[in-house]
């Protein structure tokens, strides 16, 4: 069985300087890549201190250097392809092409209404979502010079002649990690995604929920067996509002052996906050290091 690599989401919630420590110290407990969440604000924590994603990651790609960074998932809600595709190029650049770009097609809650928008039914928010990605696929990778720049109109973003940065950090560009649970997001992702996010159901019972995961997994698998790509990267977030991974090292270790069981090639936890969602000591970490292949001394 091939090794689970495993990820850690660091919500930007502590000001810096102290937020840079836990970046340096997740890439010193070995995590393959660290995320943040993309919204303007978040269910519970609405009320509570909330920083931007991409000033965020610009700041850990300073602070890191092996690692992947990432966001834990891009929101169509309240973003246009062209300047965040430009924001994306630089701070891939910065991170030395380190980046993972997660894409949603965005929740339901406060960023799908806080700049005055109608709430979208289920398939507009797939169908933008699609478009959403497909732009960022197309202004991500290598504008030729003299190319007169990118365009598309579609129904719901436009470019003109948009420029980007110029030649990615990597080659073709940042790769796409798309996010979904229904039939047609998890056939889009099989056929035009570098990677499959799932956060699974909406199960309160574990194993009810590992049940739906299990299913999940079967309908990606054979949708990328279908479209003749079944190698790549499959991402499954551990933690919900229910269940906490790092409430333990055990606990943990278990859940990524359930993982690989179910053909994941990703595992995401969550950082242990001092209350509330995803509660937790960061003493868990410190036991789960050497799985990781640690570097702390």
């Amino acid at each position: 069985m091939a090794r689970v690599r495993h990820g850690i989401v660091i919500l930007p919630q502590t000001d810096w300087p102290d937020a840079a420590q836990k970046w340096r110290r997740a890439e010193e407990y070995g995590f393959d890549h660290a995320w943040t969440y993309d919204h303007l604000s978040w269910r519970s924590l609405a009320n509570q201190r909330w920083h931007a994603t991409i000033p965020t990651l610009t700041a850990a790609a300073t602070v890191t250097g092996r690692m992947r960074l990432g966001l834990f998932v891009a929101s169509p809600n309240f973003r246009h392809p062209v300047p965040f595709a430009k924001e994306l190029a630089t701070l891939d650049d910065i991170a030395g092409g380190r980046l993972i770009v997660g894409v949603g097609s965005g929740g339901t809650g406060f960023d799908a209404t806080v700049l005055g928008q109608r709430m979208l039914t289920p398939r507009e928010r797939h169908d933008r979502y699609v478009e959403f990605a497909d732009a960022l696929d197309t202004l991500l990778r290598f504008e030729e010079p003299g190319s007169g720049g990118i365009w598309f109109r579609g129904d719901w973003f436009t470019a003109d002649a948009a420029r980007m940065v110029g030649a990615p950090a990597q080659e073709p560009r940042a790769p796409l990690w798309l996010a979904g649970n229904g039939p047609k997001a998890i056939r889009y992702a099989a056929a035009r995604g570098d990677g499959w996010i799932t956060t699974g159901g909406p199960e309160e019972d574990r194993e009810d929920w590992w049940r739906g995961v299990a299913d999940l997994a079967r309908r990606f698998e054979d949708a990328a067996e279908a479209v003749g790509r079944p190698h790549i990267a499959r991402v499954l977030s551990l933690d919900n509002e229910v269940a906490y991974s790092l409430r333990s090292a055990a606990a943990y270790r278990d859940e990524v052996a359930r993982a690989a069981e179910l053909g994941f090639t990703d595992v995401v936890a969550h950082w242990p906050r001092e209350s509330g969602l995803y509660a937790g000591d960061e003493a868990v970490l410190d036991d789960v290091a050497d799985r990781l292949g640690s570097t702390r001394p």
